[in-house]
């Protein structure tokens, strides 16, 4: 009896040998990607574009994990008592009347390109269900609730799964890729709304849980192995043609399904490109240093060659790097935020992020490329007595830059000490709804889940002002 373990495709991590030696012998013909793909090609649905004339070809989404503090990085309170305004310092911007903080300097010179919101508000201070309403559009029930799994009810797709349900592709690389892992509370957890939910399986994500700043880094998988010459692998392919065949007749499939899985990873092993995206040895040692030779940094960089391959969504996750061992890791910042956030957050996250709107400038790929700086929310305006900030969902910050953006700009804005939303209150919907309008996805675009329910894409509301 055939037995596909469901859990996200994990190249970096290789294939279990075991598990394929069970799939009648699959692991012995040296291709292992066939199978996973099977359990989760998504069926095609027609987007809803009329009238949009924003419809960006592909997306990169930055999720800081924690919580970014709104007050030292998009919307700083300089005027504010020093509990609340910290002693870093806000800096002018490139865009007359917008501030940051003093430790965006690169990103600074840029927001000409960025438009900024300062009134997003999920008014849920817990990492994995105001997580949840960020990553998927919906909020989670019950509301603050810390290590909540995936799981119904709260099992709305992910922003990328929906692309990928939308953006099905049948060869080359998948449509949607997560990576350097995914998004977990301590103890290892993982959040809901990461993968594909109600639309089933076959429209998770690709999950690539990799470090591109190592030094032997490579993605297993996509190369044959030194034992298998171009012939044998030929006879392979005739056999795994007969396999086919009897798979695609036993499970009912009618068009030749398991045979598509198939030819999509030999074309990836055949395919100098689709390899090549990954090849980050590729690039000139000046970019790689300025993307940051750091595990987030060069998970950026390889974002930028993802979307350039063709990838519709790229979600780029910093989580905690092995480096870091702060009782509260990543963007967390509970104790000494200031001391943190100058080493070791945001000088990684300044470089990383301005390399990438400048590289995708020059590339002449910013305006096609929608490019999201999110958390799941942000930091309390008080800083407590461990000089730190603690969880905030009732208004914090996010920009969004290229892909039909207009940048330069703000949108909303929080009260004189950044605790609430004072004008333009911006759901997790809404965002969400946003996202979709630039990738040419209508919010009323219906999605049927696997009961034969109709399920709209979106309840928010464009954010038309940006565009």
């Amino acid at each position: 009896m055939l037995a596909f373990h469901d859990r996200p495709l994990q190249l970096c991590d290789g294939i279990n040998r075991r598990e394929w030696l069970r799939l009648g012998g699959l692991g012995a013909f040296g291709l292992s990607l066939p199978a996973l793909w099977q359990a989760r090609r998504s069926v095609a649905a027609p987007l809803a574009i009329e009238g949009n004339p924003h419809k960006a070809k592909s997306c990169i989404v930055l999720f800081l994990m924690g919580g970014p503090p709104q007050h030292e990085t998009w919307d700083p309170k300089p005027d504010a008592p020093q509990e609340i305004r910290g002693e870093l310092k806000p800096i002018d911007t490139r865009t007359p009347g917008l501030m940051v903080g003093e430790l965006m300097p690169r990103t600074a010179t840029l927001t000409d390109k960025i438009a900024v919101i300062r009134s997003l508000a999920t008014n849920d201070n817990a990492h994995s269900s105001s997580g949840y309403w960020m990553l998927t559009g919906t909020p989670h029930l019950p509301t603050n609730s810390e290590n909540s799994t995936p799981g119904a009810p709260n099992d709305w797709p992910s922003l990328g799964a929906v692309v990928k349900h939308l953006r099905s592709r049948d060869a080359g690389l998948p449509a949607t890729v997560v990576l350097p892992e995914h998004i977990w509370n301590t103890g290892g957890i993982p959040w809901p709304g990461q993968n594909a939910g109600w639309l089933g399986r076959k429209a998770d994500p690709w999950l690539l849980n990799c470090d591109p700043s190592a030094a032997d880094f490579q993605v297993p998988g996509l190369t044959l192995p030194g034992e298998v010459s171009p012939e044998r692998f030929a006879s392979r392919q005739s056999l795994l043609d007969s396999l086919a065949r009897h798979l695609d007749a036993a499970q009912g499939a009618g068009g030749g399904r398991y045979d598509l899985q198939r030819r999509q990873a030999i074309e990836l092993l055949a395919s100098p490109p689709a390899r090549q995206a990954f090849e980050l040895s590729r690039e000139p040692a000046e970019v790689r240093e300025r993307y940051g030779m750091n595990r987030f940094g060069q998970s950026v960089l390889l974002a930028r060659r993802m979307v350039e391959a063709g990838v519709s969504l790229v979600q780029v996750n910093w989580t905690r790097f092995k480096e870091d061992t702060a009782l509260n890791p990543a963007w967390d910042t509970h104790a000494a935020n200031a001391a943190r956030l100058k080493s070791p957050l945001m000088p990684v996250m300044d470089l990383a992020y301005s390399a990438l709107l400048e590289d995708l400038a020059e590339r002449g790929l910013l305006d096609e490329t929608l490019v999201v700086w999110m958390g799941e929310f942000g930091r309390s305006p008080k800083i407590n007595p461990s000089g730190g900030r603690d969880h905030w969902g009732y208004v914090f910050s996010a920009a969004l830059a290229g892909g039909g953006i207009r940048g330069g700009q703000v949108y909303g804005a929080s009260d004189s000490i950044g605790a609430y939303p004072k004008d333009n209150r911006v759901g997790a919907h809404d965002f969400a709804a946003t996202i979709f309008h630039c990738l040419g996805i209508s919010a009323g675009t219906e999605l049927t889940d696997q009961l034969g329910r109709p399920l709209v894409v979106s309840r928010g509301e464009v954010l038309r002002a940006l565009l």
